[in-house]
């Protein structure tokens, strides 16, 4: 079944956001898209209001439409509600996750180590992502499920860069192999503390955050 075009362009813009293809701030150019789609500007804007609705584009009136870039206030309040959704998935897995669970979160861990171990961060940011969705998916709470994924989408660009910084590579997966340690010795409340350790951005994380949003300004400044 093929998809319509409204709905192709939005899967395609934001994977090319999640993806880092465009940055927080970057200006999106509907004629171009419409362009490279062949089609008119309607399913276009269908597709970028349909993402701004999703939190991961602003439109700026006499402006345009630019992929969302937060502030650091936004971006710590959304973090914060990011590790507690997050801690509540990692806790209900301990109870919930099942056998097919259990190994999803296994393969990805390893996928996780297997990139570390090679020092390729873009890698590593994919399978991330995978071992974070399978914790959600071991939750088995559908609504929550799709919150959670929502905002780890808004996120992502974020996430994506803090990963570039210089070790943290290794201590994410250090804190992945917490995480799924507790999950798989059912220990809700370790799983949980070590999901919002892992997530929340504090101490010399909140200091690389707030340089990678100063890189951003001089990119775009320039």
């Amino acid at each position: 079944m093929t998809l319509p075009t409204a709905v192709r362009i939005r899967l395609a813009l934001e994977n090319a956001i999640v993806d880092g293809e465009y940055h927080p701030g970057d200006r999106i150019d509907p004629d171009r898209i419409a362009a490279d789609y062949g089609c008119s500007r309607t399913p276009v804007r269908e597709a970028l209001q349909a993402l701004e609705t999703s939190g991961l584009l602003v439109v700026q009136p006499k402006r345009g439409t630019f992929v969302t870039k937060l502030t650091v206030t936004e971006l710590m309040h959304r973090f914060e509600v990011m590790a507690q959704q997050e801690a509540f998935c990692a806790a209900l897995a301990c109870r919930r996750a099942d056998a097919d669970d259990l190994q999803a979160i296994r393969t990805s861990l390893q996928a996780c180590e297997e990139a570390a171990q090679a020092g390729d961060s873009d890698a590593y940011y994919a399978r991330n992502t995978q071992f974070h969705q399978a914790i959600y998916a071991a939750a088995h709470n559908p609504f929550l499920r799709a919150e959670t994924l929502r905002l780890q989408a808004m996120l992502q660009p974020y996430r994506r860069r803090q990963l570039q910084a210089r070790g943290r590579v290794q201590r994410s997966m250090a804190e992945h192999r917490a995480i799924a340690d507790a999950i798989k010795a059912g220990d809700s409340a370790a799983a949980s503390q070590a999901m919002t350790d892992h997530v929340l951005v504090q101490g010399e994380r909140f200091r690389d955050l707030v340089a990678m949003l100063d890189s951003l300004s001089s990119r775009q400044a320039g």
